[in-house]
């Protein structure tokens, strides 16, 4: 499963880069339904894109951005206040008597004092770091699909609810975010042929055991020790990563996009490395056509997600 991924998340670059159009009424409503109090994960860095606004649309969302950012700043500063009274009551007791209940009080108070103060750190930072284009199951990215014959981006979630199936899908099956490449003509089959997208990213992360990244058994009363492993592919390069997505309506809920990565069985180093999946990075010649999909062929389908780029990947400990 692809966990997570490192993307490009300026949408102006997939302009740049492909000649591609921005749907700015999808990226309006996503910010204001934001700001609006919903539970929309969106990156940092994909807010950055919109920090110098050039049209009167942009300006909104800027403006739905600095909003929801400003709501933030202010629940961490009361969170920040509360916490600190708490760390000041739990101090002034254990000046008389140490006792477990003031102890653990400081203890949590200390802990979401740091924690505010680092989200308090984020809202205010400027300057992007790698973490900021890092996406997760939930979180929103740029996806590119075909729209009137013209490339269009859009945002979607990366966790995919298929048109036509219930909300509680997305409880029910959490693993949504990855179309499994022996499963496409299965579970996806209303999808895989219909809506196909991309994102660019240019590594992606994955949990492993330790024991099978050491290429060892489990010893004798171990237990699983989980790692988290950043997979980059050499040489370093953007991957046009194959995807589905749907567009979910349903009477009296918001439109949802949303979409899955296509993943397949790994190449000899990811697996030697302990994982089991990989995603699947299509050729740029055939962009147009993996966009396009015909359902009534999808023998051409296939053929481009196994004329796949396959570079080496190395991995390290992600950070």
């Amino acid at each position: 499963m692809c966990y997570s991924a490192q993307i490009q998340a300026d949408y102006r670059k997939y302009v740049r880069m492909f000649g591609a159009h921005m749907s700015i009424r999808e990226f309006a409503q996503l910010y204001w339904e934001r700001a609006e109090g919903s539970n929309i994960k969106i990156p940092k860095a994909m807010d950055a894109a919109f920090s110098v606004p050039q049209t009167d649309e942009e300006r909104r969302i800027r403006e739905a951005i600095d909003r929801f950012n400003g709501d933030q700043a202010t629940k961490l500063e009361q969170e920040l206040f509360k916490q600190r009274a708490r760390l000041a009551d739990a101090e002034r007791t254990l000046q008389s008597k140490t006792t477990k209940a003031a102890t653990e009080s400081k203890r949590i108070a200390t802990s979401k004092i740091e924690s505010a103060l680092r989200g308090l750190d984020d809202l205010r930072r400027t300057e992007l770091e790698d973490r900021d284009s890092r996406i997760f199951p939930g979180n929103y990215a740029p996806v590119m699909v075909m729209e009137d014959g013209k490339r269009v981006i859009k945002p979607m979630r990366y966790h995919c609810r298929p048109a036509g199936k219930p909300a509680f899908y997305d409880k029910k099956y959490p693993g949504l975010y990855n179309a499994r490449f022996d499963n496409l003509e299965g579970f996806w089959k209303g999808v895989f042929g219909y809506s196909h997208g991309l994102i660019v990213a240019n590594a992606f992360y994955e949990n492993v055991k330790r024991h099978r990244l050491e290429g060892r058994d489990l010893a004798e009363g171990e237990l699983e020790e989980n790692m988290v492993l950043e997979f980059k592919p050499q040489p370093a390069q953007d991957m046009l990563v194959a995807c589905l997505w749907s567009h979910w309506q349903s009477p009296g809920e918001p439109n949802l996009l949303s979409f899955a990565a296509i993943t397949d069985e790994p190449p000899p180093e990811v697996a030697a490395a302990g994982h089991d999946r990989c995603i699947i990075p299509i050729k740029p010649e055939h962009i147009d056509a993996w966009l396009n999909p015909d359902p009534r062929d999808l023998a051409a389908q296939y053929a481009i997600l196994d004329d796949r780029q396959r570079p080496y990947y190395e991995h390290r400990m992600a950070a």
